[in-house]
């Protein structure tokens, strides 16, 4: 009987072409729109900050200071034209960051012990803090690499090789400095695809809500939990039989979201989805996750008097939790009240179960109390959802 059960709720969800948009389709649209939509936000050579140079000095040392400036890849060169005071004005209200002057006499006044022809900068009056000291930072490095190959050129004949200038790879912090993630040395650089992969595999697992609700409210119209009831079959086994098959699809979701995100992620220009080195860190977060949804799908189905009720208020649950949750938004862009609240949601527990494993390169250990804080969460939700559909059996609701 029990098996009969399980066969017959794995089928009718299969054959149901909105349960399975909702199960496979549509996270599978997310996971590609959002891995192109966020590929420059987490490129590596991504440009930052938009800049115009003014070149009143147009020498030797100002060139050099502009074919630096086009090789750096933070800046990118403003693509309009800003040749007067009112164009700047214009330009600096619109996308432009930042306009640099060099003046005339610049670069004699470089080697002055006081000099007086400084650098003149204009900034846009919305730019940030960070990005305002990122561009000087910027800047004062390429003032001091021209400097130094100056000075290591007038000492050249008295230093002979040894007064060779360094070539640029020297002053890169590309060759210069070997970055490792998460401390590790083979840690991934992160990428548009680790980032959105995880949060729309969470997202839609949660999604489970409609096809749990649209069978158990349909089974319960129709009498046929009164009549499984009536056979001595217990609430426990009665819900075993609904949840197992949900959570074989789960992780038929997590497979094949996985796969979209090494496979076909690739195809349409962004980064391959690296899965990681823990195949039993990425089961115990997914089974975790599974029974925090089908313990969200259970009791909103069993508390709900009509599918339409329960669509409705299983896709608020699911976009609350997901906004909340960092799925929608990555926490990292939120205000610390937000990320503080972030941790009161299963999804933000289940995202970063998942970014322990496909970003951070970590293992069973590392992602053991997201597992087991969501296993905790899904199981309290089945008994209080025991206890609604055993108060509503009794009333013959």
């Amino acid at each position: 009987m029990f098996k009969a059960m399980l066969i017959k709720e794995f089928i009718l969800v299969m054959r149901d072409k909105h349960a399975l948009a909702a199960l496979f389709i549509m996270p599978s649209i997310f996971i590609l729109i959002m891995s192109m939509a966020l590929k420059d936000t987490f490129g590596s050579d991504r440009a930052l900050l938009q800049y115009v140079l003014i070149d009143q000095d147009q020498t030797s040392m100002s060139r050099e200071i502009a074919r630096a400036f086009e090789e750096s890849k933070i800046l990118r060169e403003y693509e309009e034209t800003v040749a007067d005071h009112e164009q700047l004005q214009r330009a600096l209200n619109n996308e432009l960051h930042f306009a640099l002057t060099i003046p005339k006499g610049f670069t004699a006044q470089l080697a002055a012990e006081n000099p007086s022809s400084l650098l003149h900068l204009d900034v846009a009056s919305d730019i940030r803090q960070e990005a305002l000291s990122l561009f000087q930072g910027e800047l004062t490095s390429i003032l001091m690499r021209l400097r130094m190959e100056t000075m290591l050129k007038e000492l050249k004949p008295l230093l002979g090789d040894r007064g060779d200038a360094p070539g640029k790879d020297f002053f890169s912090t590309d060759t210069r400095v070997q970055i490792h993630f998460n401390g590790m040395e083979t840690g991934q650089i992160p990428t548009s695809t680790q980032q959105s992969v995880p949060s729309w595999i969470v997202f839609g697992m949660f999604f489970i809500i409609i096809p749990m609700s649209t069978v158990f409210i349909n089974e319960r119209k129709q009498n046929t939990l009164m009549r499984m009831h009536a056979m001595n079959i217990s609430i426990p086994t009665l819900f075993a039989g609904k949840i197992i098959p949900y959570m074989i699809i789960n992780q038929i979701q997590v497979c094949l979201m996985v796969a979209v995100g090494i496979f076909i992620v690739p195809l349409l220009g962004a980064e391959a989805l690296t899965p990681g080195n823990s195949i039993t860190g990425l089961f115990l977060v997914s089974m975790g996750l599974s029974i925090a949804a089908v313990g969200t799908s259970v009791l909103i189905a069993v508390s709900a008097s009509t599918i339409e009720q329960a669509t409705t208020i299983g896709g608020l649950v699911n976009i609350l939790l997901g906004a909340i949750g960092g799925i929608m938004v990555p926490k990292f862009f939120m205000p610390p009240i937000m990320q503080s609240l972030a941790n009161f949601s299963p999804m933000s527990w289940g995202l970063e179960g998942f970014l322990d494993i496909f970003l951070r390169g970590l293992g069973p250990k590392d992602v053991l109390l997201e597992s087991l804080a969501l296993t905790g969460f899904g199981t309290a939700l089945l008994l209080l959802a025991w206890l609604v559909f055993d108060h509503k059996i009794k009333r013959g609701v």
